[in-house]
């Protein structure tokens, strides 16, 4: 493993420790874990979330892509935001995938294809509306969601990648959170990797170490088009991936696909990067609303 992949998944662990402390699961809400949706590997398990009280209806579902840099994260992190999910109407889907670099690229997209097969499959057993399969992404969850989209409108970019998405799927709506959609190597060298953090990152995840091929292949950004699903593209104040977000809006704009945008912030604080997983904060809360209300409003 790399100096950066380790590096991040102590301090993203320490950060993330400390914001989920004393959490715990919600009266309202019923769990279901650990299943296999591939193989038995705990890389390829998930959590089926819904509200109590709703047994027998069959609910619209928000598969969850969780973030992490690619290299670190699980559906334990990410219990606790998909569960408040499913506290405001929904069945949620959220799932481990294979991590960079002990597993490298197209590994994650593989299983986030597989997920999305296992819901639509699984659609009867857990109260699914598979007329209303939506999903949420943030970090480099956002980057593969929204290269999933693009492959389920794009046989040839799915070809190019390497994965088969279930066919004839799209999912009936996204949130894509401080995501990267362009994914730029840079060729200065630092002493310091950490300064380039994508770039170092890439090298763990791509199996060429990040060449300009395997960077524009990636790039969702540079493969949209007017069949991708609407979108709620967010981003915050202190967001350092920013400046990502307004170019996508702008490329599914040109499309003419629906996409909304919303930039956070607030007097109090400033909003970071993927502020929204922090159960804790009222911002979150209302980011989190709003998601759901474009969701509920494509039903």
């Amino acid at each position: 493993m790399s100096v950066v992949s380790d590096t991040v998944r102590k301090m993203f662990k320490e950060g993330d420790d400390v914001r989920d402390a004393g959490l715990t699961t919600p009266d309202d809400v019923v769990r279901f874990d650990d299943i296999a949706y591939v193989t038995d590997d705990p890389c390829q398990m998930l959590d089926v979330y819904r509200p109590r009280n709703r047994e027998g209806e069959v609910l619209p579902v928000i598969v969850s892509v969780h973030g992490g840099g690619w290299v670190y994260g699980d559906k334990e992190r990410y219990q606790w935001y998909c569960m408040s999910l499913a506290q405001r109407g929904f069945a949620v889907v959220n799932f481990t995938y294979r991590l960079a670099p002990e597993y490298k690229f197209p590994c994650s997209m593989e299983d986030t294809c597989a997920v999305f097969a296992w819901a639509l499959s699984h659609a009867e057993e857990y109260g699914f509306d598979t007329n209303h399969v939506f999903a949420v992404g943030d970090s480099a969850g956002a980057h593969m969601l929204s290269m999933f989209c693009a492959t389920c409108v794009n046989d040839e970019y799915a070809a190019s990648l390497g994965v088969c998405p279930p066919a004839g799927f799209v999912p009936a709506g996204v949130a894509l959170n401080c995501g990267a959609y362009k994914i730029v190597v840079s060729q200065e060298k630092h002493d310091d990797p950490m300064l380039d953090l994508t770039s170092s990152l890439m090298a763990d995840l791509l199996p060429g170490g990040g060449t300009e091929d395997e960077c524009e292949l990636i790039s969702p950004l540079l493969h949209v088009n007017d069949k991708f699903p609407p979108a709620f593209v967010m981003t915050a104040d202190g967001d350092f991936l920013k400046s990502d977000a307004l170019p996508l809006v702008q490329a599914l704009s040109d499309l003419n696909v629906e996409v909304c945008y919303r930039y956070y912030r607030s007097d109090e604080l400033q909003l970071g990067h993927v502020f929204h997983c922090n159960m804790k904060l009222a911002e979150a809360t209302r980011c989190n609303d709003d998601e759901c209300a474009f969701f509920k409003s494509l039903i």
